[in-house]
């Protein structure tokens, strides 16, 4: 069969970017004192015993003197000083072209006037001319990550790195070790924090998985985990369906659906409801088909099965006529037929 001209576009600029930029290792931590930069810097002293070349490119202030001990038996690059504070020489660092640089805290800022505004951009050119980068992260310090980390602590971090550098590393590991002893409030917060850095990491997994398919060539969609599918009707909440549905297929890596029956009796405004519900269906990027078919429930359920679907969102009208308590509703035949995918709920 003749392959797709963008499927081999893709692949081959994968394979570019994979052949030509340094690979990235984080170590997240999910709170300060859980020995993210000890792990950090004791793999580049094992890495140098085994005869790589290791630089470090950056240290932290107030280190612990054990990790500090540990730094000082690696090769440092002198960080350059503007404004009185340090910045990454990455020239330097670029002329000596190491196997692996190792770079402590990854979320500073760099004073004005730097080559860069932050650091994991010096990161990110580092990465580009090929070398190989482990760094050291919290959790609280990930700019998508502040809604929910300002719910648990209460505080926000100015200086952040963006969800999608992480989401480019090639290995993400949580530190897990636990911290002083604390109280039982700041151990559930603390319990919080580290489910969330597991589930990032899962997804950053998930997403080294898609690269390598797509690098070697391979259809990923066997490997697509929630398939959502939105039901469309002139009077459900198609807005707020497709708003969570599109949510949950991005936080899963998913895909999107979205249907309607085509009905006789349907009127004028009836027709314009659906047709603004397509609309918003489009700019969720879902996939949209229009059904035909005497028996909704049946047809709904044909096309959920042969599209592998997961979860069903359906809207539903709160108040029944005495017929529909006696006889059940459409939605309770939906429920009941639907051996194998979740239905989703939204009442109007």
């Amino acid at each position: 069969m003749r392959r797709d001209p963008e499927a081999l576009l893709r692949q081959v600029q994968a394979a570019e970017r994979s052949a030509r930029r340094g690979p990235l290792k984080i170590f997240l931590g999910y709170a300060s004192g859980v020995g993210k930069s000890f792990r950090m810097f004791d793999e580049g002293r094992r890495r140098h015993e085994r005869g790589e070349d290791v630089v470090v490119a950056a240290l932290q202030p107030g280190m612990d003197p054990g990790v500090e001990q540990i730094a000082r038996t690696l090769d440092i690059i002198p960080t350059l000083m503007t404004n009185s504070i340090p910045v990454i020489d990455v020239d330097a660092v670029l002329r000596r072209h190491p196997q692996v640089c190792l770079v402590d805290g990854l979320a500073y800022d760099n004073p004005p006037g730097s080559r860069h505004a932050k650091r994991y951009q010096d990161v990110d050119e580092l990465l580009a001319g090929g070398i190989a980068i482990i760094t050291s992260l919290n959790i609280e310090y990930i700019e998508e990550q502040q809604d929910f980390v300002e719910g648990v602590t209460g505080r926000r971090r100015r200086e952040t790195v963006p969800q999608a550098f992480v989401d480019r590393a090639e290995e993400v590991v949580v530190v897990d070790a636990p911290p002083d002893a604390a109280t039982p409030e700041k151990a559930e917060r603390l319990s919080k924090l580290r489910q969330r850095a597991l589930l990032l990491t899962a997804d950053v997994v998930d997403q080294q998985l898609e690269g390598y398919l797509r690098l070697h060539g391979v259809d990923s969609t066997w490997g697509t985990q929630e398939r959502i599918l939105v039901c469309m009707t002139p009077r459900a909440n198609a807005a707020a369906m497709l708003a969570s549905g599109r949510r949950n297929a991005d936080r899963f890596h998913g895909e999107l659906f979205a249907i309607y029956v085509n009905q006789t009796n349907l009127t004028p405004e009836d027709r314009t409801a659906l047709d603004r519900n397509v609309m918003l269906a489009r700019a969720q990027q879902a996939q949209i088909d229009v059904l035909d078919g005497k028996d909704p429930i049946a047809t709904i359920l044909a096309y959920a099965r042969s599209h592998g679907i997961t979860e069903l969102f359906v809207g539903h009208n709160l108040r029944h006529s005495l017929r529909t308590r006696l006889t059940g509703t459409l939605l309770d035949r939906l429920i009941d037929e639907a051996e194998g995918i979740d239905v989703r709920v939204f009442p109007h």
